[in-house]
C-alpha cells in the first residue's frame, strides 16, 4: 500500500509532502509524489527535499513525474490504482466569498477520488 501527494511548487505543495511524509511514515508504507510537470522551477530542490526527509522517517518514496494531464486527472487516477490508500492534498485559504468554493483542483480530487483525501493548508500566522 502507499501514499499519493500531488504536489505543485508552491506553500501549499510544500505543507502537503510534509503531511504525506508524515502519514506514510505512521502507516509505515511508501510514498508516491503525483510530481509536476518537469523543469518547474523550484520544484526540483523540493523533491530532492522531500525524498531526503521521507528516507530520515523510514519511507521509500518516488516521483511519479507529471505530463500534460490535468494535476487533478493524475490524482484521480492514482486514486483508484490498488496500491494508493490516501491521497494527500495541498489547498489555499480562501477569502469568505472564495470558501464558497474550493480550488477546482481539490474540488474534482475529492468529489471524484477512488480512495479517502486528506487536504492540508499551509501554515498562517496568528490573525491580526
Amino acid at each position: 500500500m502507499s501514499v499519493a501527494v500531488g504536489y505543485v511548487a508552491s506553500q501549499e505543495g510544500r505543507a502537503a509532502l510534509s503531511a504525506a511524509i508524515r502519514e506514510a511514515a505512521l502507516r509505515r508504507t511508501d510514498l508516491q509524489i503525483l510530481g509536476p510537470v518537469p523543469g518547474q522551477g523550484s520544484a526540483d530542490a523540493d523533491i530532492r527535499d522531500a525524498i531526503a526527509e521521507a528516507a530520515a522517517a523510514g519511507v521509500a518514496a518516488s516521483l511519479r513525474e507529471g505530463d500534460d494531464a490535468e494535476a487533478a486527472d493524475l490524482m484521480i487516477d492514482a486514486s483508484y490504482e490498488e496500491d494508493v490508500e490516501l491521497i494527500v492534498i495541498g489547498v489555499r485559504r480562501r477569502s469568505p466569498v472564495g470558501k464558497l468554493f474550493l480550488g477546482s483542483t481539490a474540488q474534482r480530487v475529492i468529489l471524484e477520488a477512488g480512495c479517502p483525501v486528506t487536504a492540508v493548508k499551509a501554515d498562517v500566522g496568528p490573525r491580526t
